[in-house]
């Protein structure tokens, strides 16, 4: 069978706008749900939930018949675990918390097969390689790997621009909650201090020549990242989609008034 290609990494060169959500629920009939929900694409949390390469699998495997794009947000930068998700089948990394430029290039090389990397190789034992089912995979895994780092730090916007310049890096995702702490702004992530760092950081990137992405709840603030050169947003995340939808129903039903004619 032939190299699947990252059609999430060729619409970033191409500048597409591409609309995500986090998924964190850990359950692969949930995955295949949001699936075919319209999303450009569903990004598995391993940061923040007790994914593991594993239950990461059955979600990539339960996502396959659908047109949407995955990524994975791994639990740290260990290039160990960052191999395993790739052996699992993600084609696209969204790594949390990078600083700096040495940072984001020991990524680069956590993410590509030697010599421009030094991720293990194993076709035989991978997912990835369809088991040796994808022709010549390891000679074409570099070209099909994605890497997004995420700035989210009062250090990652003072280096951004020498982030920026780290070869392989293919995009840069703005964290507004973690900026938002580290700027001194703890749970406000609307205070225009942070909306000014975001904006400004959004345009460098695009500067660049490197995608910009961005999570945003407002509709009317994506648009307005989108005029900036965003072109990757997420939007939300499954758990919190799931208890606003039941919650909303919950109480649509407890609070319902009788009709006034009904009978005492």
């Amino acid at each position: 069978m032939d190299m699947p290609k990252n059609i999430f990494k060729q619409r970033l060169r191409e500048g597409q706008w591409q609309v995500g959500l986090f998924v964190g629920l850990r359950n692969p009939v949930s995955m295949e749900i949001l699936a075919g929900t319209g999303f450009d694409w569903l990004v598995i949390d391993a940061e923040h939930t007790p994914n593991n390469p594993a239950s990461v699998m059955m979600q990539l495997q339960a996502a396959t018949p659908y047109p949407v794009q995955m990524l994975v947000r791994p639990t740290s930068h260990d290039a160990t675990l960052i191999k395993q998700y790739l052996d699992a089948g993600a084609q696209t990394l969204l790594v949390p918390l990078v600083d700096n430029a040495a940072q984001a290039q020991e990524l680069v090389r956590a993410v590509r097969y030697p010599p421009e990397g030094i991720r293990g190789v194993a076709a035989s034992l991978s997912r990835a390689a369809r088991w040796t089912g994808i022709k010549d995979y390891v000679r074409h895994a570099n070209g099909e790997v994605c890497l997004v780092v995420q700035v989210e730090t009062r250090q990652g916007l003072d280096n951004l621009d020498a982030i920026l310049a780290v070869a392989g890096v293919d995009g840069v995702f703005i964290g507004p909650a973690d900026l938002a702490a580290s700027l001194g702004h703890l749970g406000d992530s609307a205070h225009p201090e942070v909306g000014a760092a975001i904006e400004d950081a959004l345009v460098r990137i695009v500067a660049s020549g490197k995608a910009a992405g961005v999570f945003v709840t407002e509709p009317d603030l994506a648009r307005h990242y989108r005029s900036l050169g965003a072109s990757f947003v997420a939007v939300g995340g499954d758990t919190t989609v799931l208890r606003n939808a039941a919650v909303k129903l919950a109480a649509s039903f407890r609070d319902a008034k009788p009709d006034s004619g009904a009978a005492s």
